[in-house]
């Protein structure tokens, strides 16, 4: 049999302080090539500091970090060169033209002129900006920025790359863009993270999901793994009403098996037991007593509803 290679990100036991705040705590993990790992969780989770210890941008107190089977220092220089990091608001030269700035950054990771120039066409042909290559940066758009700050992350083409929130300030058709653009570099055999608050579009591209909260991971696996986490045979319903109903939130908690309830007018939200038979029962019961229910349905098994069921409040 042919050994198993070495995990491209190794991350053991990674905690990161400041003074008397621990922004990452014990937090461990594991990436091949061809991983995507989409990492979700509220405001001061621990995410953007746990994608700067993976570039070596913030130092780690306890744990270690490997890349590409290397220990990860700030001065391992030929580990860095294998790192492609994109924070959530790149810095720019805004006076200078999109070209210019790529060539700026090539001439950093000595690339020949005409090898940078055609990696420069290529990666501006898949972050679509070709057209801007002679605009200045500070005529564009944020969402063109953060597609020049995509580019300028693939321009050496990195084996590991850490975005921060790179689908921040696209339109839609610009995410669909952005997923394609993911799928092809997962295809590359490149491990990836990438922190968003977008979770309907995390399981198209992603192969695993790390949900933060309060520094720790605290669930981590594949997509259908953290999907089904914590199910326990139930899932979350919607029921519209054809007009609001004073004291169904009380009606509702009080049958056996429902909760927590969720009322927002005529649209209501809530969990039950996820088999037919029991849904339908209990559909038949709110009928009976009059509920004007025109609509009543489970709610499609997701991130959002793997994330309501963590019990994490607010996504970042």
């Amino acid at each position: 049999m042919t050994p198993a290679s070495p995990p491209l990100v190794s991350a053991e036991r990674v905690h990161v302080q400041f003074g008397p705040l621990v922004a990452v705590r014990d937090v461990s993990f594991q990436l091949q090539g061809g991983d995507l790992l989409g990492l979700i969780g509220p405001n001061g989770a621990g995410k953007t500091t746990l994608l700067r210890a993976l570039a070596a941008l913030q130092p780690i107190h306890l744990g270690s970090i490997r890349i590409m089977d290397e220990d990860l220092r700030p001065d391992a220089h030929e580990v860095l060169r294998h790192i492609g990091f994109t924070p959530d608001t790149p810095a720019f030269y805004d006076e200078l033209t999109v070209r210019d700035f790529l060539r700026f950054i090539g001439t950093g990771y000595h690339l020949p002129r005409h090898e940078a120039d055609e990696r420069i066409d290529f990666w501006l042909e898949k972050v679509w900006l070709k057209e801007k290559a002679d605009t200045k940066i500070k005529g564009l758009s944020r969402g063109m920025k953060q597609r020049i700050g995509i580019a300028r992350t693939l321009l050496p083409n990195p084996s590991v790359v850490l975005l921060d929130e790179p689908a921040a300030g696209l339109d839609p058709a610009g995410r669909v863009q952005f997923r394609q653009l993911l799928c092809s570099l997962r295809e590359q055999r490149k491990a990836m993270i990438v922190s968003s608050h977008i979770l309907s579009d995390m399981s198209e591209y992603c192969t695993h999901i790390g949900v933060m909260s309060q520094g720790r991971m605290v669930q981590f696996g594949t997509v259908e793994h953290v999907v089904n986490h914590g199910s326990n045979g139930r899932c979350r319903y919607t029921m519209l009403l054809t007009r609001p109903i004073t004291g169904l939130k009380d009606l509702l908690a009080g049958i056996e098996g429902v909760g927590p309830v969720e009322v927002d007018n005529q649209r209501v939200l809530f969990e039950y037991h996820s088999a037919p038979e029991q849904a339908a029962d209990l559909l038949a019961d709110l009928v009976s007593q009059k509920i004007p229910v025109s609509s009543f349905s489970a709610n499609t098994a997701g991130l959002e509803e793997a994330y309501l069921r963590a019990g994490i409040q607010q996504v970042d």
